[in-house]
């Protein structure tokens, strides 16, 4: 039956939320480090807040797969809350003033909604730790 399937499923769906998460920040942080000078520049960045961001990025999703994995409730909640400073500047620095994540004139990186969901998300890993995975 379908709620048997699920409850079975149900310990394991904490990797929908980290796989997802993960490689929006592994996909981002790995982009800053294969060419920093370039966003630093778009941006109007120094160098070393971009090294520091690609670190928190790439630190993060690694981080809330091998807190998982290797059942690290510190190494998930840190992972979490290194990207929380990364969202909160992308919010304010790009995104601010528009909710859609569509692109527009104004903002042609589109609103603060994708990385919104993004800090929330964030905060779950923070706040639960690895508290939804089965061991």
């Amino acid at each position: 039956s379908i709620p048997a399937v699920t409850a079975n499923l149900a310990p394991h769906a904490h990797w929908l939320l980290r796989i997802g998460f993960a490689s929006v920040f592994l996909f981002h942080g790995i982009g800053k480090i294969a060419a920093p000078a370039q966003f630093a520049e778009m941006m109007g960045l120094p160098l070393s807040i971009v090294l520091a961001v690609a670190l928190a990025e790439v630190a993060g999703g690694l981080g809330l797969i091998f807190g998982a994995a290797l059942h690290r409730d510190w190494m998930t909640r840190l992972a979490a809350l290194a990207t929380i400073p990364v969202l909160i500047g992308a919010i304010v620095m790009v995104h601010w003033g528009q909710w859609s994540f569509v692109a527009t004139e104004t903002h042609p990186m589109g609103g603060m909604e994708f990385q919104v969901v993004l800090l929330f998300m964030a905060l779950y890993f923070v706040i639960r730790g690895n508290g939804a995975q089965s061991r």
